[in-house]
């Protein structure tokens, strides 16, 4: 344990000052880093840069020399009877279950409303076919498994650079996981083959300049075990993606594989070992997925979403991961790729046109695995392999934040769907992303239409002879039993993929133990499905709600996510969930017109709009999520036997949040030449913009603010936060307010500016 006291300014600029003195790194491979090619005194910021291109990949045209050619014998390909089984028996189940609507609604002919009825039916119900078949072939193999993990022993003789972005995140929980995972595998003996980065977006200054001293203190920890490397941008072009992509352009070239996590992210030690592995061992994989577990959420939504997806998520994943085979998909971390794969082939152009359509892409990472696959490299789902962690949104409002997000991102996937060359199961991939959020309107417009044809039942006079002779008249009915019939059939088909994962937690004794027993384990999924059902309408009209926004034109931003407490005040909470409210109101009142029977064949999608505001208030609530933890509900296995990687995390972040308790400020900077000359040596390198290109309104604001100012005193209160996270990330102008007086003199009175 870190003795924080002990880490004196001192020992930190004596350890991490930057000189020349230039020391040899382990060379690992022919082809990559020579022995005096990196600058470090206790390791550099960031090693020497190796520019290398990365050029935009076009969607109209395949780029020269692809695909490659495979190297090994069978090449890239996959089992055409794992597609023909799950996407073929989907195929089947839909056009069977269609067939069953038709026969419903055909027994007095079919109305124009009913044929809407019908097309939003079959819309949503392919979409859960294939979702149950998939499972029921993941189901089949988990049945079958051992609990062994694979293990491979080679030698690695790769270089694989370890990348955490961050994006104003809290810097003691980014470094602390950066630390433990580092240190656990420098523990390992296997840390000559990997660097550590941390690939900074955050726009806030005071987080930039906490992130500063974070970074100091990580390397005091590990400079003796571990290379670790740090480096914000000063303009966070394509946020995340361009994050990667500027790492890339820059020091990519310095290695051969790239190993890309999130901000929420953990990987135990074999993971990252076993992902270099395979990778080294496969010439053909351009990229391995890994399917991480969430932990450490302590909210009931939390508790809710990590639950869900350790029982019934390996029923989807591994089934995925089976049929999907070689065009596998990237979920955007957790996962390694091969860098000379990704820059070759993963560049992404600008779209056409402005946000929310336009620009950069924002759900970048299932087209970078689209066009790896096009390029000609393998990309695999190694559901196979544990150890790779994440955590969730703490509440419904914070997942409607990231949602609307994604939904923008998934949308523009509409764009890409028919670039030249993808494959067509990357297509499916896409169009399974789009249709993620393209559901929730149709399940409500289906939901509509269902309600418009029971009033039109209850209000209007059915016309039994119409003008046409006919001896028997026009009867508006339905196959009431065929109907019931095909309900059953459908909840079925939905519920598939969960009934299949309490089948395997029965089965499995083990975890059921671990759980608290199988008793206990029913309380959880019993716990589950209630509130799950309540939550699904809400989640449905925020998704109509995205869309709907996205079609008016507007940009989600690029909000950071908050990661613990998800409480609000109870006045925002009204304010988020007002629409829900209403509409839950209006349906429940269309549907007493009709009978109070089909309000209750209702009531199961509208009590939780109903109870929106509370329902989210406690789903949110760490208080009650903590209380819900101690009785076990809704534990999983990683909860009651927590990783020691995950419990190291924890308790680093406490000593990191006492470390950086009385953060750096710009006058801190100003009157310590110690820390600015720290500072200054942490900071990026790269020159905001080329001599002669155009000046942005930020920096001309910024460099004329700095021009008038006088004196130091209160000198940040003449910047607004953007203008003062930029003055961080330019020397001349901080050397030239480092010049400045502290107090402003006129005529002998000392006055402060």
């Amino acid at each position: 344990m870190m003795q924080t006291e002990s880490i004196t300014r001192d020992t930190i600029t004596r350890d991490t000052r930057i000189s020349d003195t230039r020391i040899s790194d382990t060379r690992i491979s022919d082809t990559r880093i020579s022995d005096t090619e990196i600058n470090l005194v206790g390791g550099a910021v960031m090693p020497l840069e190796r520019p290398s291109p990365m050029a935009p990949q076009s969607l109209r045209v395949l780029s020269e020399g692809m695909p490659r050619k495979s190297t090994i014998a069978n090449g890239v390909t996959s089992e055409a009877s794992r597609r023909f089984w799950v996407v073929g028996s989907a195929f089947i189940i839909s056009v069977m279950a269609i067939y069953e609507m038709v026969s419903v609604f055909n027994v007095g002919g079919i109305t124009p409303l009913e044929y809407i009825v019908l097309v939003l039916f079959a819309v949503n119900f392919c979409w859960i076919a294939l979702a149950f078949s998939g499972g029921i072939a993941g189901f089949v193999i988990l049945l079958k498994s051992t609990s062994s993990v694979p293990t491979a022993t080679v030698a690695l003789h790769t270089r694989t650079a370890i990348l955490m972005p961050t994006y104003n995140e809290s810097p003691d929980r980014v470094f602390a996981a950066v630390e433990v995972m580092a240190m656990a595998l420098a523990a390992s003996g296997e840390a000559h083959a990997f660097d550590w980065f941390i690939l900074s977006d955050t726009t806030d200054p005071d987080i930039a300049l906490a992130e500063e001293q974070a970074f100091l203190i990580l390397r005091h920890q590990v400079s003796k075990d571990a290379r670790v490397y740090y480096r914000r941008r000063r303009k966070n072009d394509a946020r995340k993606a361009g994050n990667v992509a500027d790492f890339c352009k820059r020091w990519g070239a310095r290695y051969d594989h790239l190993l890309v996590l999130d901000a929420d992210s953990l990987m135990e030690t074999h993971t990252i070992v076993s992902l270099a592995q395979r990778m080294q061992a496969d010439p053909d994989a351009g990229l391995i997925q890994t399917i991480p577990y969430l932990i450490n959420g302590n909210t009931l939504m939390a508790r809710l979403q990590q639950f869900a997806a350790r029982i019934y998520g390996p029923v989807i994943g591994t089934g995925l991961s089976w049929w999907a085979h070689k065009e596998g998909n990237f979920w955007g971390h957790n996962a390694i790729i091969r860098t000379e794969a990704f820059m070759s082939a993963a560049g992404l152009p600008n779209l056409a046109g402005k946000p929310p359509f336009g620009g950069h892409i924002m759900s970048h990472d299932f087209v970078e695995a689209a066009l790896i696959r096009r390029a000609g490299w393998s990309v695999v789902i190694a559901a196979d392999l544990p150890g790779s962690y994440e955590e969730c949104p703490p509440s419904i409002v914070d997942l409607a934040v990231r949602d609307r997000r994604w939904c923008q991102g998934n949308l523009q996937h509409t764009r890409v769907l028919f670039t030249k060359g993808l494959h067509w199961v990357s297509r499916l991939h896409l169009l399974t992303g789009i249709m993620a959020y393209l559901s929730s309107p149709f399940w409500l417009m289906l939901i509509l239409s269902g309600l418009m044809l029971a009033l039109q039942a209850h209000f209007i006079r059915p016309e039994y002879f119409t003008d046409q002779f006919s001896l028997f008249p026009t009867w508006p009915v339905m196959d009431s039993d065929r109907a019931l019939r095909l309900f059953y059939i459908t909840m079925g088909i939905l519920f598939g993929p969960k009934i299949l994962g309490i089948v395997l937690l029965l089965k499995n004794s083990t975890m059921s133990k671990q759980l608290g027993g199988r008793g206990k384990a029913m309380i959880s999924v019993v716990v589950e499905v209630i509130l799950s059902a309540l939550i699904a309408p809400i989640m449905m009209l925020i998704h109509c709600g995205a869309v709907l926004s996205i079609l008016a034109g507007r940009d989600s931003g690029w909000s950071p996510q908050r990661r613990d407490d998800g409480s609000l005040p109870w006045l925002t909470l009204i304010y988020r969930h007002r629409w829900h409210m209403l509409v839950g109101a209006l349906l429940g009142y269309a549907a007493v017109l009709d009978s109070l029977t089909l309000l209750a064949w209702m009531s199961p999608a509208l009590i939780g709009l109903w109870l929106a505001v509370p329902l989210s208030g406690m789903t949110g609530s760490e208080r009650l999520g903590l209380w819900v933890k101690r009785l076990q509900i809704l534990a999983t296995p990683e909860e009651m036997c927590a990783p020691k990687l995950s419990l190291d995390s924890l308790s680093r972040r406490e000593d990191y949040i006492n470390a950086i308790a009385q953060p750096w400020t710009l006058s801190t900077l100003l009157q310590d030449p110690e820390l600015m000359e720290l500072h200054l040596a942490i900071i990026d390198k790269k020159p905001h913009r080329l001599p002669g290109s155009a000046v942005e309104s930020l920096e001309a604001i910024t460099r004329v603010k700095v021009q008038e100012a006088q004196c130091q005193h209160n000198i940040a209160n003449l910047f607004t936060r953007q203008e003062l996270a930029y003055l961080l990330g330019n020397p001349l102008l901080l050397k030239q307010l480092q010049k400045l007086p502290e107090e402003f003199v006129i005529e002998g009175l000392v006055s402060f500016c």
